[in-house]
């Protein structure tokens, strides 16, 4: 939604992301004097300093500094993982000590202290910059890494630009920035984790640490990185690869994993600030259905509240809302209700949700022991103390009311939190939050988890009022683990090219930091989109993992058939196409619940050592089996395509192209360029207006003749934790191929759910010539056709439900 002031030029960024490592006042740690053999690893003393080094499992080494020698307690909002025992070794010298855990071979130099890590055959992976040990100065601490010529940077959540974050510097301090363009920093999220790659190689660093802190990528200097944070543990994870996928796999394993969403948060969901009054809205569902354009959500923005106050229905705007829902329900689309983390001040006027906060004692205080009162859209507000575990039970209670109307998500926006009037954007910095031990911390260490606790109340909450149904909530703000709670998106992006090609790289980078179920808003949130843009960002907004149209107030419509018939038929068709692939898409986000590997993916994740992909910004991979190479720039003369390694056979014309082809292309309007992986097996669907409705046809695969021919379909209910206890279906599909002919075979590893479809349809992609004989098992079949244009073959397998095979001949 908009803001009421842009304060781009007075964003408040860290006092020491710019400054120069030999800046006055660092301190930085000296000789070893003493090595402290621990169960885990080692405790290094040097002068007033301690630094323990520790195996948190194999390839992940814990580093940990204490200047004045006593470490904090042990805590983290983000990690959730226990540590694994692993064998650790300790080689004590008289200049150095060793430290092999497992695949790592941690280095100490003892004077000064430098910590170098490698991979057990010796090679460097990361190392100390030799000048520059680790320093504090006062709360300040900050750590200095050499900076290899060839060595590029991905990760750090929802950073605008490139993906590569090599020679630039960044802030982590959860802002909201409406209108942010391409150089502007920091936008809504802090997740400070990063991978280092090159030459195939790479390795993972998580700063666990959520103060204001900062990145250096070689901004102040060609030599060496940096990162930092003005209090707090300099605390941080090593993680070794050498894969980019294992870094990811390790990373999301120690902060949470994205759990499986409800299926139809993956359908297309239609949104604006505001959808009101009533009519408005039932307007849009209903145009939606006659024009047979397939949706599953419908999101109300804050004026569907009575004075913007949340947990509020405005009665004037909505007279009949619970109806509504359920009629909108009937017709296969769910709504969406955004709930702000802060409260309207409103007392004597039975405001339930401020008169128990109050009774409760559930809000922020000032550092004097008042309440804190910030100006937000309703005006005065206060601000529950999401870091206690009562005040998150409080606010989950809260969602009671909406739950029974049939509300099916929630979308908690401000979380950064926002303020206004205020140049700071957020409440003032000495406040103090209450913690679970009786301890307090002020604001400076909680503002970048704040909203990460407020969606966890709300996640939390809707289990408790419906403990067998997945939970969707949205939110903008984040730190690291969020994705355990929440979906996100991009925030308030901008109605322009630009924009549109920024999201890309946005939204891997995000991938990379942990975060999968991302969008972001189709058409920019901010101004009017030229058609062909909107056009263009219906057809990107497919390959989102989630896939939301959504506008700010004053600008011009954004609905699929907002700019005519021509550009709604457009629209129209990627939205069916969206629905299409839903299988392929939920067996690829029920992957990533478990591994962590996003759905959205840069190309160097699946191909590390091709150097020339590391800094491609705009083609992707949409799991593993597409590569998306999307048009996002005005004119189009030629847009030059260059497909990843192996081959790839176009989508749309099933052509197939060579391993390393340059590919010139004059996409039309109407066209995406889309390619399948050679060796791909790809499950689809008939289109269905919604994923309430059950698809009438068989499911069909696309088989895509290659080398590691192989293809997965998961399947559950959609919306309960069933599949927890087993009740899912998963096959696996492979083929076969060889001088005279091929073998496709289904083979159900899991069969506790009864699907939608008893029989598939095979169209087997690659084929130079009509079959000689083709047999399902061992029973010949006639019933086939043989496309040449295509080189596909079609039949169908009517028994599908079992394990199947079927074998061509040429």
């Amino acid at each position: 939604m908009p803001r009421l002031t842009n304060w781009s030029g007075l964003i408040l960024l860290s006092a020491f992301a710019a400054s120069s490592a030999a800046a006055a006042g660092w301190q930085h740690v000296g000789n070893v004097q003493r090595v402290e053999k621990l169960q885990d690893g080692v405790e290094l003393t040097a002068g007033s300093a301690k630094v323990r080094i520790t195996a948190f499992r194999d390839g992940v080494i814990r580093v940990r500094l204490a200047p004045q020698g006593t470490f904090a307690k042990d805590f983290s909002w983000a990690i959730i993982e226990s540590p694994e025992p692993t064998a650790v070794n300790i080689e004590d010298g008289k200049t150095e000590m060793r430290m092999t855990a497992g695949r790592v071979v941690v280095i100490v130099k003892k004077s000064p202290l430098l910590i170098t890590f490698a991979d057990s055959n010796g090679k460097v992976l990361l190392a100390d910059e030799p000048s520059l040990p680790m320093a504090w100065d006062g709360t300040y601490i900050h750590s200095w890494k050499g900076m290899p010529a060839e060595e590029s940077y991905f990760g750090l959540g929802d950073k605008p630009g490139p993906l590569n974050h090599r020679n630039r510097a960044y802030t982590m301090w959860n802002t909201d920035f409406f209108g942010w363009q391409e150089s502007d920093d920091p936008l809504y999220k802090t997740i400070p984790f990063f991978i280092g790659l090159q030459k195939g190689t790479a390795y993972g660093l998580f700063f666990d640490n959520a103060y204001r802190s900062s990145f250096d990528f070689g901004k102040e200097s060609p030599d060496y990185f940096s990162f930092g944070a003005e209090g707090g543990e300099l605390n941080y994870y090593f993680i070794a690869g050498p894969e980019p996928k294992k870094i990811v796999e390790q990373f999301t394993a120690l902060v949470g994993r994205t759990p499986l969403p409800p299926y139809w948060s993956l359908g297309y969901q239609q949104s604006r600030y505001s959808y009101y009054p009533e009519a408005r809205a039932r307007e849009v569902v209903q145009t939606l259905r006659e024009k047979k354009i397939p949706a599953d959500v419908i999101y109300f923005d804050i004026d569907f509240q009575d004075g913007n106050a949340p947990f509020t229905v405005n009665r004037e705007y909505f007279p009949h809302f619970e109806k509504m829902i359920a009629d909108f329900r009937a017709q296969g689309v769910r709504t969406v209700l955004i709930t702000d983390l802060h409260i309207k001040k409103d007392p004597g006027h039975g405001y339930a949700p401020y008169d128990s906060g109050i009774k409760n004692d559930v809000f922020v205080k000032m550092h004097d022991g008042s309440l804190y009162v910030g100006k937000v859209w309703p005006g005065d507000s206060v601000f529950p103390d999401f870091t206690l575990s009562r005040v998150r039970d409080w606010w989950g209670s809260l969602y009671k009311n909406f739950v029974d109307m049939g509300v099916a998500g929630f979308w908690n926006d401000m979380g950064e939190p926002s303020t206004f009037q205020t140049l700071s954007k957020t409440m003032p910095l000495d406040n103090v939050h209450r913690l679970d031990d009786g301890t307090t911390l002020d604001h400076r260490a909680l503002h970048n988890v704040f909203g990460m606790q407020n969606v966890r109340a709300t996640d939390e909450g809707l289990l408790k009022l419906k403990p067998d149904e997945r939970p969707f909530v949205l939110t903008r703000a984040a730190y690291a683990g969020t994705e355990r709670y929440a979906a996100t998106w991009t925030g308030d992006n901008s109605a322009t090219w630009n924009h549109i090609g920024m999201s890309v790289p946005q939204i891997m980078n995000l991938g990379l930091s942990g975060y999968d179920m991302v969008g972001a808003d189709v058409g920019g949130f901010a101004g009017s989109p030229p058609a062909d843009l909107l056009t263009r960002w219906y057809e990107l907004g497919v390959f989102y993992p989630m896939y939301r149209d959504h506008a700010a107030k004053g600008t011009a419509d954004h609905e699929p058939w907002a700019s005519g018939p021509a550009h709604e038929a457009i629209r129209k068709r990627y939205i069916e196409l969206r629905y299409e692939l839903l299988p392929y898409i939920y067996t690829s986000m029920e992957e990533t619940s478990r591994t962590g590997i996003p759905l959205m993916e840069p190309l160097f994740l699946e191909y590390p050592a091709a150097e020339a992909l590391y800094g491609e910004d705009h083609e992707f991979l949409f799991g593993r089996d597409f590569f998306v190479a999307p048009v996002v720039t005005e004119k189009v003369d030629a847009l030059d395509v260059h497909l990843p390694p192996g081959h790839w056979y176009d989508f749309w014309t099933a052509e197939i192209h060579e391993s390393g082809d340059q590919i010139s292309l004059h996409p039309t309007l109407a066209e995406t360029p889309l390619y399948v992986r050679a060796g791909a097996i790809i499950p689809m669907q008939p289109v269905v207006q919604s994923t309430n409705e059950k698809p009438d046809g068989p499911l069909e695969l696309r088989v895509y003749m290659g080398e590691d021919c192989h293809g997965t379909l998961y399947q559950d209910d959609g919306h309960t934790f069933a599949y927890k206890k087993g009740d899912f279906l998963r096959v696996n599909f492979t083929c076969d191929v060889t001088p005279h002919g091929m073998t496709i075979t289904s083979t159900f590893e899991k069969n506790a759910y009864q699907p939608w479809w008893n029989s598939t349809q095979l169209k087997i992609y690659g084929a130079g010539a009509d079959p000689k004989e083709v047999r399902i098992g061992d029973q010949p079949i006639h019933e086939w056709s043989y496309d040449r244009q295509a080189h596909c073959i079609t039949l169908s397998v009517s028994d599908a439900l079992k394990n199947w095979n079927v074998h061509l001949s040429f």
